[in-house]
């Protein structure tokens, strides 16, 4: 999927000239936690977000630095967070040229932008011209999206079990002496791990098969220094409960 699939178009945004209030009620009743700036043409300019209201002097919480970091940082950045703490504009607090992407941008590549950018929206741009955002609830909506079951036609017994054995087996920890049988839609899984932490990545894998209704896990773990072997947890609770 690419970013114009995700993305919100109708962008609420703010020019330079605007406000600091303006701006804060904009975020408040969209319930938005960032605004693009454009300027006159719609050109993106910058980007506010809330957390260029946290040091504001309305409210007492501007930045106090120890003098020996004032000594340090001299009298500029003295005079940025003045600014910052002060300015009545959009213009004076706002991040001035934003990580952008485009609309052809991948998921995994704005994933990758959030990640090591550090940032919880792009601003989508095309020619110079905002046309969209993507934030982290887009793509949140987008995992429900896709997460949803879609009915497939071929997804008989027959075709599931091919399927989950053929996605377990390519996988690096894929349990030994792995064994699947699948009736009416739900699976078995057989099999030897030595990591615990492969049952459950091996449940997750069958889950996301089209056609499978549930997972029951049988695979053993098996200790590789002592040879403890030990029932899946949920042979265990059948166990106790026949006994």
């Amino acid at each position: 999927m690419r970013a114009h699939q995700v993305m919100t178009r109708n962008v609420v945004t703010v020019t330079p000239e605007s406000t600091i209030a303006d701006a804060a009620t904009k975020m408040l009743q969209n319930h938005i936690s960032g605004l693009p700036v454009v300027d006159d043409v719609g050109k993106l300019v910058g980007i506010v977000s809330e957390g260029d209201f946290l040091r504001r002097f309305e409210i007492g919480t501007q930045r106090r630095r120890p003098k020996w970091l004032q000594f340090l940082t001299g009298s500029g950045t003295k005079a940025a967070d003045f600014v910052h703490e002060r300015g009545r504009k959009i213009g004076e607090v706002m991040t001035p040229d934003p990580v952008t992407v485009s609309e052809e941008t991948s998921l995994e590549q704005l994933v990758e932008t959030m990640e090591n950018k550090h940032v919880k929206r792009l601003p989508v741009v095309e020619n110079g011209r905002l046309t969209g955002i993507v934030t982290r609830a887009n793509l949140m909506r987008a995992v429900v999206d896709l997460a949803r079951d879609i009915p497939d036609p071929t997804a008989d017994d027959d075709h599931i079990r091919t399927r989950v054995t053929r996605v377990l087996m390519d996988a690096d920890w894929r349990p030994a002496g792995l064994e699947v049988t699948v009736r009416k839609g739900i699976v078995h899984l057989y099999g030897l791990i030595i990591d615990e932490r492969a049952r459950q990545a091996a449940k997750v894998a069958a889950e996301n098969v089209a056609g499978v209704k549930e997972v029951h896990d049988h695979l053993c773990f098996v200790d590789t220094w002592s040879g403890f072997y030990l029932e899946s947890p949920e042979d265990r609770q059948k166990a106790r409960t026949a006994s």
